[in-house]
């Protein structure tokens, strides 16, 4: 089987070594010095180092190359550039082979999910466009720490090649039909992950955290129900697995952001220090926006938005959060 992975960043990195067991990976690379480091070093240098790459996975800064006679294609571009990059993909894509993204985010321009851009610039069957999500930090996957995803596909058999692909010992992957719930579960849930860093930036406990993390899932389930998931996706791996890891997290760069908020630093400060992309930031409009449309009262994630775009201070989303109208838990849910 050969395995195309298009992106580097650490995810797309991990994903590579992890199919390298049981296929021929081809991995590219935007950055000249990502592919050298791959294919001197057998390492991912810049965005996973520490962790070595079977010599079988070949890097590269050519698209073709990357996609030649592939079985399986891997999107793993970060969302603002994820339709250009697969537009210069196009011409190169092997017909009828089935396509996964695994980045979690929302087109700003359009409010589109990743495989909906990747069906509507590839004109493909869309049984063979799917997602891989889940509760994944890279760093703790390529270390071997005990850890699982799902894999939603429309085509049965496609999904189950792809369990089959990245499931080993220290990986359990599970399958399940709902894309759009899979895909928009984790897209929303960097936005909330921004606000709990920042509710641990100001120095708020666990229970601070657990209310946050339990509100914000009920957000991400009613945009997700209304977008097409089914309600019970949102209370697995893709929905509260991934929303806990990202919420929880040291690793989590949405998380990061939003401590550095609480703390008092500037949006544009932290944004400059990061190498690798915090989805939350870009999403956080889109989320909103897409809300809108479908009439989905989203208060976590509006405060987000006003501490990110419009001079609100993190104390002050705190005090309007706490001081919205009571309501039955299950409102907007059940």
């Amino acid at each position: 089987m050969r395995v195309a992975v298009v992106g580097a960043g650490s995810w797309g990195t991990a994903l590579a070594r992890l199919a390298a067991g049981r296929a021929e990976v081809r991995l590219w690379a935007r950055e000249p010095e990502v592919v050298a480091s791959v294919r001197q070093q057998h390492e991912n240098t810049m965005y996973l180092p520490g962790h070595s790459l079977p010599a079988s996975v070949a890097c590269t800064g050519d698209l073709a190359e990357c996609l030649a006679d592939a079985d399986l294609v891997v999107m793993a571009v970060p969302s603002h550039g994820f339709r250009e990059v697969l537009r210069r993909a196009v011409p190169s894509l092997p017909p009828g082979a089935p396509m996964l993204s695994v980045t979690k985010g929302i087109e700003q321009e359009t409010l589109k999910r990743m495989t909906e851009i990747v069906i509507e610039e590839t004109r493909r069957d869309p049984a063979g466009v799917g997602v891989l999500t889940g509760p994944n930090l890279a760093r703790e996957i390529a270390a071997g720490q005990p850890a699982a995803t799902v894999v939603a596909m429309p085509d049965p058999e496609a999904g189950l090649e792809v369990q089959r692909l990245f499931m080993g010992p220290t990986l359990r992957v599970y399958t399940n039909p709902d894309v759009v719930g899979c895909e928009a579960a984790g897209a929303l849930k960097n936005v909330m992950a921004i606000a709990a860093g920042m509710a641990a930036g100001l120095g708020y406990g666990d229970n601070s955290t657990a209310a946050l993390i339990t509100r914000a899932l009920a957000e991400l389930t009613r945009l997700g129900v209304a977008l097409g998931g089914r309600p019970l996706t949102f209370a697995g791996l893709a929905g509260m697995g991934d929303l806990v890891a990202t919420c929880i997290s040291l690793q989590s760069r949405n998380r990061q952001v939003g401590v550095a908020l609480g703390q008092g630093r500037r949006l544009e400060e932290i944004v400059a220090e990061m190498r690798m992309v915090a989805e939350g930031i870009k999403t956080t409009p889109a989320v909103l926006a897409l809300a809108g449309r479908h009439g989905i009262d989203m208060p976590i994630a509006a405060m987000v938005q006003q501490v990110l775009y419009e001079g609100c201070s993190p104390a002050d989303m705190v005090a309007g959060l706490m001081g919205r109208e009571a309501k039955a838990e299950m409102h907007g849910i059940a």
